[in-house]
């Protein structure tokens, strides 16, 4: 068994537009291992997002991927047939996407909602989602009993926290994570990030991080790679990218970053 539990080879994605194709992913090509937190990293428009909705197959058009590879322990997700990849979605791969918080239905019981995701995949009753539900909001700090409430009664940070719950409830495998603390506070943000980082300590699944925030990323992730106009310029551990960058866009974005005196960390530890 290989370790690398996500590949992604020579991924070409265009947006077909009345003007002609215009290509967003061009060559783009990098691994996440098994339990590692990979970040990706760029200015708005740069591809990340396009990314990340390719490995789901959840481009819609204009988006069309015109070319390479996205393997999930050796299956090309792009090959699949639909209802394969439907049985992968949320089971073995999740997804927090951006204002995740905004993702929640407000005309449904939060616990509905588990039991959508739930019963699609295990095929359990109602009951046996809801003591599921509740064992997730344990996990990610919510009062269990709170379960029957309607998304409104929530605060954002909290219904950031169930959109991750509900993610993880499967157990996924990988988990993506698109701008998942985007408008939240950066009390509530870390508070977040950090639960987050627990989860995966405990259950070691593995994270495809994207954020615009570089500083963020090097406190929780092993590897960082910088994307620009569509292309893959930099891959590497968090010291290297951060101390020794090798491509000029990525100095530019760290030196834009104000220096603040502060203690040396370790991936996946903040400071």
């Amino acid at each position: 068994m290989s370790d690398n539990l996500l590949e992604i080879e020579h991924l070409n994605i265009d947006y077909l537009l009345d003007k002609g194709d215009f290509r967003a992913v061009k060559d783009v090509s990098l691994s996440i291992g098994r339990g590692e937190i990979f970040g990706l990293a760029g200015e708005s428009g740069c591809g990340k997002s396009t990314i990340a909705y390719a490995i789901t197959r959840l481009s819609k058009a204009p988006a069309w991927v015109s070319g390479g590879s996205i393997r999930l322990d050796g299956q090309d997700l792009l090959k699949m047939p639909e209802g394969e990849l439907q049985k992968i979605r949320w089971k073995r791969i999740g997804m927090v996407f951006q204002s995740a918080m905004n993702s929640l239905n407000p005309l449904m019981r939060v616990e509905a909602q588990f039991h959508d995701v739930l019963h699609r995949h295990t095929g359990c009753s109602r009951q046996e989602s809801r003591a599921r539900a509740e064992e997730m909001f344990k996990l990610v700090g919510i009062p269990p009993h709170r379960v029957s409430d309607y998304p409104h009664q929530f605060s954002g940070g909290m219904r950031q926290r169930i959109v991750i719950a509900i993610c993880l409830a499967l157990r996924p495998e990988l988990i993506i994570m698109d701008e998942p603390t985007t408008a939240l506070d950066v009390v509530v943000q870390r508070e977040i990030l950090e639960q987050v980082l627990d989860l995966q300590q405990t259950y070691g699944f593995s994270v495809l991080f994207i954020t615009h925030d570089l500083h963020l990323m090097a406190q929780l992730c092993h590897r960082i790679g910088v994307m620009l106009k569509g292309e893959l310029v930099e891959v590497g551990d968090v010291a290297q990218v951060s101390q020794s960058p090798v491509h000029e866009y990525t100095r530019k974005l760290w030196n834009a970053i104000p220096q603040l005196p502060a203690s040396a960390h370790s991936p996946g530890v903040f400071a």
